[in-house]
């Protein structure tokens, strides 16, 4: 009985599982088997040690995890899988308060509301209280509210912590809003975590029946978990003390989620006799590719010292390349993919293409488009399906066509402008009586025609009225600007005059992200603007519904996944390329503008987590220049890049002549095959990488105030100069219009003047 379970099982995960008293933690590096470990050591408490399967609760993150974990189980422990606690940690927290809620209030038939209700609610409660959502974003308070109820906080809690006045108006909120949700007898996400401590907290008589009844207590993904959670944990494990916390600080990277990285670092103050296990043979990975991932996280302080190994080889060097813009990094990545597929024998499904924020996906999925090759987009819609450039695109079509009344339809209230659905059916109703479309309508109405006798602006309230003419008027001006200026410069003036970009910020969760999103659309207009004023916009909006037009190829059984690395923590991928490596990307501008070395090294973190999803062949790409609002700017390689060392990465081939404007073959080919350059083909750069680390270390002998020269940018001024590792960051205003850039000394040597 006990051989079958431990058979398999390399010596540390085995001490893991016979390892069954007291608190424990497993830190689990990438690809170390950690859902093995927790599996066969709930196996073994069942079937070895004669734990009631009653007694075992496992907990883990997302409805993926879980359903592995049972999976797993179920041939293990036969029958007893029916006993045993498995599942989310929401979910955990859901069934109890089913069964003791009426303990703090709250009925046992209580309805969960989604983040779509979230907002309802929201919008509720500042109509009630008289805030104004354009002033203040209804995302932003929730958000808030959000943090504090990871923090423990009620809205008492945090009215001894308000400090602003917008921290007065969120305990306002706080306070209204989750009246009305014991209203509704409705619980939010949060309050499935916070009423759950409360519960334990506050009912002896509850917390005394579960710290009884769960003997043993396990945790996966650990270093996700926020301060709820974690008390929650312990307030289960009081009694027995067998609380097993399986995870790794190294991929800790949801802090946005309001995970907290120091319950995983400091578990062991909190459980000075708790045992560690470190399980550091990976079966995913190359050694190279876990020595690169080890040399990366390395530079960050907030971890556990580990070591990963395997047996599976050396394997392949690194790639690190570089295109000329990203509409070349994306070539190489697909012009490689489908050399791997050809000559290499690997299945489209066993390839990823990682990259920091969604924007980046545009050039991806247009040269997957353009070279035949099936795609996913995995955790979001394709870039074109995404609904702020669907929102941009309505408008454009609107401009080019005011006849189009499914994109009248989509934008005519977007942003909410006051126009209802009510308004929106008579004028559909009005478009039909007089035989023309909605647009044509507005335009009866704003002339002042009737209708059977009547004035057709008499059918509208005046506040709708208003709300209407200025629509009206919005994209009359907006088509005007059409035959004034060109395309980037037209999808620009729709986003700010339409009110969209504001729209977008207000959105604290996610506005940033979607304003990016519209930068690259605006950049990936600048294609067709050769074309001339008159054609661009028609061939443009002809393009981008061409590339819509492919949802059937995430159907396909055989495609490669495009993802964020965010998305793409717990997977696997023979190949993968990261795309991206430079600094504002990755690291991204917010953690570098921040000055919080806590946010650099999650930054850090999750390029680890990319990294180490790669079985057999990793490649590191950037772009010498990248499109950014519409225009296009020189980039400075990622610093993560200095860490990896240079033994680990494929020599640059030698460097061919620029005249013969060749596109570089990837230096991983080994088959001496490049491709024939074409007429339109820009000359590329060679492949930048990181100084070795052996080199002499860069001497930074620059001052505030220093004039200086940089080949791309030009003459320009120190602003600050700082250490970064063993190298150097300097800040310049460049004085010819390339503005102020920080540039990593080792990359973008600079040239004191004077």
């Amino acid at each position: 009985m006990t051989i079958d379970l431990l058979e398999g099982l390399n010596p540390k995960q085995r001490e893991a599982v016979e390892t069954i008293e007291g608190p424990l933690l497993i830190i689990a590096g990438p690809g170390s088997g950690k859902t093995r470990v927790i599996t066969h050591r709930i196996a073994y408490l069942v079937r070895v040690v004669g734990v009631s399967p009653y007694r075992i609760a496992a907990v883990t993150f997302t409805n993926k995890a879980a359903r592995e974990m049972r999976q797993r189980l179920a041939p293990m422990v036969g029958p007893a899988m029916e006993h045993l606690t498995v599942g989310t940690f929401h979910a955990f927290c859901a069934n109890m308060l089913r069964r003791e809620g009426r303990h703090i209030g709250l009925d046992s038939s209580f309805v969960i509301y989604d983040d779509s209700d979230q907002m309802s609610l929201m919008k509720r409660t500042m109509s009630e209280l008289d805030i104004d959502a354009k002033q203040i974003a209804p995302r932003a308070i929730l958000s808030r509210i959000s943090g504090a109820k990871s923090q423990l906080l009620t809205s008492e809690g945090l009215a001894m912590q308000t400090g602003s006045y917008f921290d007065e108006i969120v305990v306002r909120a706080y306070e209204h809003y989750d009246a009305l949700l014991e209203q509704s007898d409705a619980v939010d996400f949060d309050d499935l975590l916070l009423k759950t401590y409360f519960l334990l907290d506050k009912v002896p008589e509850v917390a005394q029946k579960y710290q009884e009844r769960y003997v043993h207590l396990m945790i996966d993904e650990f270093q996700d978990t926020n301060v709820v959670q974690y008390a929650i944990a312990r307030q289960l494990a009081r009694n027995y003390l067998n609380l097993c916390a399986v995870g790794d600080p190294d991929q800790s990277i949801y802090t946005w989620r309001n995970a907290d990285i120091r319950n995983i670092l400091s578990f062991q103050d909190d459980y000075p006799k708790a045992k560690i296990i470190a399980l550091e043979e990976n079966y995913r990975s190359t050694q190279t590719i876990l020595d690169a991932a080890g040399s990366l996280i390395s530079a960050n302080t907030q971890r556990v010292e580990k070591s990963l190994w395997t047996s599976n080889g050396r394997g392949v060097p690194i790639v690190v390349s570089e295109g000329y813009n990203e509409q070349e990094e994306a070539k190489l990545v697909v012009k490689e993919i489908q050399r791997l597929a050809r000559r290499e024998g690997y299945k489209l499904g066993e390839i990823a293409v990682m990259y920091r924020v969604n924007a980046q996906s545009r050039a991806l999925e247009e040269s997957c488009l353009r070279y035949g090759i099936p795609y996913q987009v995995v955790g979001g819609m394709k870039f074109y399906q995404r609904q702020e450039v669907k929102d941009i695109t309505a408008y454009l079509k609107l401009i080019a066509n005011p006849k189009d009344d499914v994109a009248l339809a989509r934008v005519i209230n977007v942003p909410t402008r006051g126009i209802g659905q009510r308004t929106v059916d008579e004028l559909s109703r009005i478009a039909r009586d007089t035989e023309t479309s909605m647009f044509g309508a507005l335009e009866k109405i704003a002339q002042g025609e009737q209708l059977e006798g009547n004035a057709l602006a008499s059918l509208f309230a005046p506040r709708s009225l208003r709300a209407l003419e200025d629509f009206h008027r919005l994209m009359k001006g907006l088509a005007e600007e059409r035959g004034k200026l060109d395309l980037a410069e037209l999808i620009e003036q729709t986003v700010e005059r339409t009110g969209y970009k504001r729209h977008l910020l207000d959105q604290t969760d996610r506005g940033e992200e979607r304003l990016e999103n519209l930068d690259e659309f605006k950049s990936s207009a600048r294609d067709f603007i050769h074309l001339g004023i008159n054609d661009a916009l028609t061939a443009f909006l002809e393009s981008v519904s061409l590339v819509a037009d492919v949802d059937s190829l995430e159907e396909k059984a055989d495609a490669i996944t495009l993802i964020t690395l965010h998305q793409a923590k717990g997977l696997e991928y023979r190949a993968v390329f990261m795309v991206g490596m430079e600094e504002g990307l990755l690291p991204h501008m917010r953690s570098i503008d921040s000055g919080d070395p806590g946010e650099l090294e999650e930054e850090r973190r999750l390029c680890y987590v990319g990294v180490t999803r790669a079985k057999e062949r990793l490649y590191l790409l950037r772009a010498f220049r990248r499109g950014f609002r519409g225009g296009s700017e020189p980039t400075t390689p990622s610093r993560f890049l200095l860490d990896i060392p240079q033994v680990l990465i494929e020599a640059p081939p030698k460097a061919e002549p620029r005249q013969k404007k060749a596109s570089a073959a990837w230096s991983s080919s080994g088959d001496g095959a490049a491709e024939k350059p074409g007429a339109m083909e820009p000359t590329r750069r060679r492949v930048t990488r990181g100084r070795p680390r052996e080199a002499e270390p860069v001497v930074a002998h620059f001052v505030a105030g220093d004039k200086v020269k940089h080949a791309t940018f030009g003459e320009g001024i120190v602003v600050d100069c700082k250490p970064i590792r063993d190298d150097f960051e300097v800040t310049v205003a460049f004085t010819d219009g390339a503005g102020i850039k920080r540039l990593m000394l080792g990359f973008a040597p600079l040239e004191k003047l004077g």
